[in-house]
C-alpha cells in the first residue's frame, strides 16, 4: 500500500530529485525536456534555462554524449559509455563521466541520460593503490630493519673508532661516515612505521582540538610566516579515531601546505571541517556500505602539485624536495586507510586541496557488555 502524497506532487519527479546523480530527458529535437536537481548543478544552468536551448549548448561540439543520444534513438535499446570527458568552461572545469542512456518507450523519441562522475570512483581505485604501495613498504621496512641497520651499527662504530686515531685531514671523512650512516638509520625507522600493524587504539576524537594542535604547532615552528584560516561546522560530531595519528596526518598536510606557499607574501592555509552525509564506500568483499559523512580539508594557495605527479601522489619515495623521502603523504594515506577512511588531493595553478573523508563516532547500541566502544578510561 502506497503512501497518499499532497496534490500536486508528482513522485517520479520527488524520486529522480532525490537521486544523487544527474538525469535528464532529452526530446526528439534536442531539448532537455526534464532536468532533476543533481542535473541543474552539474550543467550549472536551471531546467527552465536547459529546455530552452539543445544539449549541444552544454556539451563540447561533437561530443560522444550527443553521437550516443543518436544511436540509442536509432537502435531503441539503451546504452553505456564509460570514461566520456564533456570537458568544457560552461561546466566549470574537467568532467569525467560514465553514461548510461535509454529510450523512453512511453514517448517515441525521447532519450533518458544518467551521467556518473568518474571523479570519486577514480580517487577511491588510487585509495585502494595507495594501500597496496603501503603494504609492499611494510614487507621492504621490516627487511631492511633486521638486514642493513645491523650492519650500519658495525660501520658506524668503526667510523667512531678511525676519527679517534686518523690524522685531522681524515677526520672529516671518518665524521661524514657516521653522519651518513645515522641518515641511513633515521630513514629506515621511518621506513618502519609502515611495517606497524598492530590494531588502533579509536575512540571518539574532537577534530577541532586535534587542528588546534597542529595549527599551534606550525605558528610556533615551520609556519610562522604564513596565515592560517580557519572555516570549521562547529556542530561536526567526534570522529572514530586515534588522536596521535590524526595529529600526524594534518601535521604531515599542513607542512606540505606550508612548504608550497613559502615565500609568498600573500600565502594562505585554510584548515575547514564539514558533514557530508551523501558519501558512502562499498567494502571489498561485502555487501556493507560505510558512511564517510565528516570532511577535513587543508588548502593552500600555492603553485598546485604537478600534474603527471597526481596518479602516484600518495606512493612512497614520490617528492619534488631536494631532500625528500617521499614518505610524508605515503604516511597519511596509510593512517587515514586504517581507519577506514578515504584521502583526495584537487589541485590547480590556483591551489591545493587534501580532502579526509572520515567516519564519525557511533554509540553502541545498548545490551552490550556495559562499556561503550572505543569509551576512554
Amino acid at each position: 500500500m502506497s503512501a497518499a502524497l499532497p496534490a500536486g506532487f508528482n513522485p517520479a519527479n520527488i524520486v529522480l530529485d532525490t537521486i544523487r546523480h544527474p538525469v535528464i530527458m532529452v526530446a526528439p529535437d534536442g531539448r532537455v525536456a526534464f532536468a532533476n536537481a543533481e542535473a541543474e548543478d552539474f550543467f550549472r544552468s536551471s531546467a527552465a534555462v536547459m529546455a530552452r536551448g539543445g544539449l549541444e549548448r552544454f556539451v563540447p561540439f561533437g561530443s560522444p554524449l550527443l553521437t550516443l543520444i543518436d544511436q540509442v534513438r536509432e537502435r531503441q535499446a539503451p546504452f553505456n559509455e564509460y570514461r566520456v570527458d564533456i570537458s568544457s568552461p560552461l561546466l566549470g572545469g574537467e568532467k569525467l563521466v560514465d553514461l548510461y542512456v535509454a529510450p523512453v518507450a512511453e514517448l517515441p523519441g525521447h532519450v533518458v541520460v544518467l551521467l556518473q562522475e568518474r571523479s570519486m570512483a577514480d580517487k577511491i581505485d588510487r585509495q585502494m593503490t595507495h594501500r597496496g604501495a603501503a603494504r609492499s613498504v611494510s614487507g621492504l621496512a621490516s627487511m631492511l630493519a633486521h638486514e642493513i641497520k645491523n650492519p650500519l651499527s658495525g660501520i658506524r662504530g668503526a667510523a667512531q673508532l678511525l676519527e679517534s686515531v686518523v690524522s685531522d685531514e681524515d677526520r672529516a671523512l671518518a665524521r661524514l661516515i657516521t653522519d651518513e650512516t645515522d641518515r641511513i638509520v633515521a630513514l629506515v625507522d621511518r621506513m618502519e612505521v609502515f611495517s606497524d600493524e598492530r590494531p588502533i587504539d579509536r575512540r571518539p576524537v574532537n577534530i577541532h582540538v586535534v587542528l588546534d594542535h597542529v595549527k599551534a604547532l606550525a605558528r610556533n615552528g615551520f609556519a610562522s610566516k604564513v596565515r592560517i584560516v580557519e572555516d570549521y561546522d562547529p556542530s561536526l560530531p567526534p570522529v572514530h579515531a586515534n588522536r596521535d595519528q590524526l595529529v600526524q596526518v594534518f601535521l604531515n598536510l599542513v607542512k606540505n601546505a606550508a612548504e608550497a606557499v613559502s615565500g609568498r607574501q600573500d600565502g594562505e592555509i585554510v584548515l575547514s571541517t564539514a558533514f557530508r552525509p551523501g558519501m558512502r564506500l562499498s567494502v571489498p568483499g561485502t555487501q556493507d556500505r560505510v558512511s564517510l559523512p565528516l570532511e577535513f580539508c587543508v588548502h593552500d594557495n600555492g603553485p598546485g602539485v604537478p600534474e603527471d605527479l597526481m596518479p602516484i601522489l600518495f606512493d612512497p619515495f614520490v617528492t619534488t624536495k631536494q631532500n625528500g623521502s617521499g614518505l610524508g603523504l605515503a604516511l597519511v594515506a596509510k593512517i587515514v586507510g586504517e581507519h577506514g577512511g578515504v584521502i583526495e588531493c584537487d589541485s590547480s595553478p590556483r591551489g591545493t586541496t587534501f580532502r579526509v573523508l572520515m567516519p564519525a563516532w557511533k554509540e553502541p547500541r545498548p545490551g552490550g557488555d556495559g562499556t561503550r566502544q572505543g569509551e576512554a578510561t
